[in-house]
């Protein structure tokens, strides 16, 4: 038996329950894992709010490390006894255990903690992804990140430090934009006191960013078309304000015949040997320390509707995990 947080209608925190489920025993293609400590996400919150509906009821979480206790028939790239940490569908992460699908469980390396594991899948392959596979980026390429200080955000500082990208951040406060620039952010603008858009712009000569990565959505969408240079990118990953007003494609070509894309995790990690060689990269920059993983919240499993409070709140920084 293994606590489990689910929900069995949508909608705030409050709608989390915590049951004991029997977690059974892997079949072919599965793993059980036993968690050490799962890591939250945004995306959490869209599907217990329903903006991303799940079959209900439903377990909840996508993202935590532990060891593997069994292996189903015909797994090998794990064994029982093996560190490993995932960031994957099906939801069921906030579980002291479970039973999911091997293909995207992910050896975890010795040098990196349950704790760091549990915090950097989810959030370091979307960085992976963002600056390696979604549109070309070069040394001296310019990018303008939003919420450059959450768990995502601070991973891509120092991922474009690393890479020698010019990143411009945005943050609520000067505190996080001091973080992000801590970090590795080149610049960071209070989005609550400057017009970031067009500072941003002002912060390439007038020339404009060659992409922006944007997880919040509605709020920061039209001015981080209007930030871009012709041609840019524009990589819309998230709806943390609400998701985007359906748009006038035209207006792609009325500001410099932009590009417009919406690139979700779960597509690129769906084929193994790709999902493999991103954790792979995501744990090199880990263990050579261009990327430090940050962890600003630690909740007891018990206070997952707690934990999800101080995430839509805004009130968190660097990544949040739940402690088994």
């Amino acid at each position: 038996m293994a606590l489990t947080a689910i929900i069995e209608a949508y909608g705030g925190p409050e709608q989390f329950k915590l049951v004991e489920r029997d977690v059974g025993a892997p079949a072919a293609g599965e793993v059980r894992i036993a968690h050490k400590a799962v890591g939250l996400n945004f995306i959490d919150v869209y599907q217990r709010t329903g903006l991303y509906p799940l079959n209900l009821p439903h377990a909840m979480g996508m993202e935590a490390a532990g060891v593997i206790d069994a292996v189903g028939e015909g797994v090998t790239h794990l064994k029982v006894g093996d560190r490993a940490a995932y960031a994957s569908q099906p939801p069921g992460a906030y579980s002291e255990a479970r039973v999911m699908p091997a293909a995207q469980v992910c050896p975890l390396p010795d040098g990196i903690s349950f704790e760091e594991g549990a915090a950097m899948m989810l959030k370091g392959m979307t960085v992976e992804y963002l600056f390696h596979r979604t549109t070309p980026l070069k040394r001296g390429d310019t990018v303008l990140f939003h919420a450059a200080a959450g768990g995502v955000g601070l991973l891509a500082c120092q991922w474009a430090r690393a890479q020698g990208i010019t990143l411009i951040g945005t943050a609520g406060t000067d505190a996080k934009c001091q973080l992000a620039l801590d970090h590795g952010a080149t610049h960071c603008l209070n989005y609550r006191e400057e017009d970031w858009s067009a500072q941003a712009r002002d912060l390439t000569g007038g020339a404009g960013v060659d992409a922006v990565m944007d997880a919040v959505g509605k709020d920061t969408f039209d001015g981080s078309l209007n930030a871009l240079k012709p041609l840019g990118m524009m990589i819309s990953f998230g709806a943390a304000s609400g998701p985007v007003p359906p748009i006038d494609v035209g207006i792609l070509g009325k500001k410099g015949s932009l590009k417009l894309t919406r690139p979700t995790l779960f597509t690129h990690i769906g084929d193994h040997a790709t999902c493999q060689a991103m954790a792979r990269h995501l744990g090199e920059k880990v263990l050579s320390g261009d990327v430090k993983i940050n962890i600003g919240q630690r909740f007891d499993l018990r206070d997952v509707a707690k934990a999800h409070e101080a995430l839509e709140a805004r009130q968190t920084t660097g990544s949040t995990i739940l402690e088994i």
